[in-house]
């Protein structure tokens, strides 16, 4: 049996008897909500880069991803516990749950 770092079994399906992941339920407590800017204002404040650019479904702030350097939307995800994030730009309509840690 081999862990990932957060105690979950590789390999071990965590879905339904179909093959399909659960429900997540964090979508149930989404509304509507707006861009609070063009970028990422941490890493603009700093004059850093970023690859890509999230915004919280909750608060609708905009941080960079996990793939940037600095990955302001995580610390934005831990320090408020707003739990679901979706990209802008290219790969808009794609969401990730950090509670889940899956797309959903």
């Amino acid at each position: 049996m081999t862990l990932d770092m957060g105690g979950t079994v590789l390999g071990a399906s965590s879905g339904s008897s179909n093959g399909t992941a659960p429900r997540c339920a964090h979508l149930d407590i989404l509304g509507p909500v707006e861009p609070r800017s063009a970028g990422c204002g941490e890493c603009q404040a700093r004059k850093g880069v970023w690859v890509g650019l999230v915004m919280c479904l909750t608060c609708g702030w905009v941080a960079c991803s996990d793939d940037s350097p600095h990955r302001h939307a995580r610390a934005h995800y831990e320090e408020t516990d707003h739990p679901i994030v979706g990209a802008l730009g290219a790969k808009q309509g794609w969401r990730w749950c950090y509670v889940d840690r899956r797309v959903v």
